[in-house]
């Protein structure tokens, strides 16, 4: 059974710090592009994060570039999102999603999901 599966979220306060994991099963991983998408209430499913199977290109949305660091362990089948700097604007539900042929900012387009995890900002 291909299964994603999100962890790490919670409460932090401004400028903290989480790093969001997603485990991945039933599927090879590396075999796949990784994006990290949020969606917050009210508001529709943004990508956030991408890196590309074949050369671990990492692609960022403008407002989180510099903050956010997207990596994989190939071994552990595993990516994760390093968030740093946080801020409210930053608060979602964040999803971790596999597509086979290239990133993409459309969610429609990945074949795998997981069930996302909540961030929340706030002091």
């Amino acid at each position: 059974q291909v299964r994603l599966v999100e962890s790490g979220g919670g409460l932090v306060q401004p400028g903290g710090s989480l790093r969001l994991s997603c485990a991945a099963s039933g599927f090879t991983l590396e075999y796949y592009n990784i994006g990290w998408f949020r969606q917050a209430p009210g508001k529709e499913r943004e990508g956030v994060s991408c890196v590309s199977k074949l050369d671990d290109t990492t692609y960022y949305l403008d407002s989180v570039k510099g903050r956010f660091t997207l990596s994989r362990d190939n071994a552990k089948n595993t990516v994760y999102l390093q968030m740093n700097s946080l801020k409210p604007e930053d608060t979602a539900v964040y999803y971790c999603a596999a597509i086979f042929w290239n990133c993409a900012q459309t969610p429609g387009d990945y074949n795998y999901w997981g069930q996302g995890t909540q961030v929340t900002v706030s002091s």
